[in-house]
């Protein structure tokens, strides 16, 4: 039987795109060198579009000049996936895990972030599931409710998931979410009944869901966000 399994949780609030890439970047090296343990960064972001690695920014759908107009950033990055839309009111996790040490593969690795958001969404009544094949993220019937977007280097993860609680959907209608023309971008609060509680119960009801899938049992809260921000990207 494995021992207690750990995994430090950064609460981080909203964070500039460019900044995160960089904190992820110092934390991959760092859990790479064996200096830290698997951590999990929480967080939102101001409106931002992120490109992957195929550099599909044909699928962004206005003149790049006029993201400014609509208050939103276009970034380039080294992660899977297609272009997508990230913003407040959603729920982003970035994994900074040991594929090796955990002994996942790939795709049992996206296979559990998956699994993660759909558990999350089933706690409010919605049903959730992976998308059909070439369909990226999770889905409740043709609308998609979580992005997904890994990349992982010598086994270590970085990038990772955004589930969307409330965000402003009309961001969504300058790209075509994951490269998936025809098909709707949801919210939980679109598709549940249910009356949401504050977001940042839900943020930590998805870290819940994470830890649960991927089989940590002890969570170390990093509660005073800013001044480890702040530290880890001097």
């Amino acid at each position: 039987m494995r021992g207690l399994r750990s995994l430090e949780v950064w609460k981080l609030g909203v964070v500039n795109y460019l900044d995160a890439l960089k904190l992820q970047e110092k934390l991959a090296l760092e859990r790479k060198l064996h200096k830290r343990r698997d951590t999990l960064l929480s967080l939102q972001h101001p409106p931002t579009y992120t490109v992957g690695k195929r550099q599909t920014v044909h699928n962004l759908l206005i003149p790049q000049p006029e993201l400014e107009k609509i208050g939103a950033e276009l970034h380039y990055t080294q992660r899977g996936g297609d272009i997508t839309f990230h913003g407040p009111h959603q729920a982003i996790l970035y994994p900074i895990l040991s594929l090796r040490d955990m002994g996942l593969g790939a795709r049992s690795f996206v296979e559990k972030i998956e699994l993660t958001m759909i558990e999350l969404a089933a706690m409010y009544g919605v049903k959730a599931c992976p998308g059909q094949s070439g369909e990226t993220g999770v889905w409740v019937g043709e609308r998609k409710i979580g992005a997904i977007g890994v990349r992982i280097s010598s086994g270590i993860t970085s990038h990772g998931m955004a589930f969307n609680i409330d965000p402003d959907l009309s961001y969504f209608r300058h790209i075509v979410p994951c490269g998936i023309a025809d098909k709707e971008v949801t919210s939980l609060r679109r598709e549940t009944d249910f009356v949401l509680p504050e977001e940042e119960i839900i943020q930590k009801q998805l870290i819940s869901c994470f830890a649960r899938i991927f089989g940590y049992s002890n969570l170390i809260w990093k509660e005073d966000a800013s001044t480890i921000f702040d530290k880890e990207t001097e």
